[in-house]
């Protein structure tokens, strides 16, 4: 596969999953078998695991968008840097509602199978979410 391909594919989560709300995509970009390599060791295992995760995170944001910064692709992997921005206006990991926003940077690898996200390995600045939140200190000067 050639590299452009798999950015154009890898980029489609991000863009058109998470930013646009197409849920019903998961079922077309990822392998049966998926793996989604979390923080905090989270992993989900298929694409109906991957999609309630999806459902959590916009439920909990439901403004929330991940732009794509930069993307390098080798191989069947391909890395980005992507901004993940939101406002807490839903459960999430067990934290009420804050009502604040956040824009962190993530950090993302995405394994290409036969045309497919097959992997991914995903990597959000979690503690500057959680500060911008307000549900963690940041820490003083």
């Amino acid at each position: 596969m050639a590299t452009a391909e798999a950015k154009r594919i890898a980029r489609r989560y991000p863009e058109e999953v998470a930013t646009e709300r197409n849920l019903d995509l998961i079922d077309e970009l990822l392998t049966e078998d998926y793996v989604e390599h979390g923080p905090f060791g989270r992993e989900s295992h298929g694409r109906a695991e991957d999609r309630a995760g999806m459902d959590e995170i916009l439920t909990a944001f439901p403004d929330f968008e991940a732009t794509v910064e930069d993307v390098i692709a080798e191989g069947d992997m391909v890395a980005m840097r992507v901004t993940l921005r939101g406002t807490h206006e839903g459960e999430f990991m067990g934290i009420e509602p804050t009502g604040r926003s956040f824009e962190v940077q993530n950090m993302l690898f995405t394994r290409i199978e036969d045309g497919k996200i097959a992997e991914r390995w995903v990597q959000p600045d979690t503690l500057g979410m959680f500060q911008q939140l307000g549900v963690v200190e940041s820490p003083t000067a």
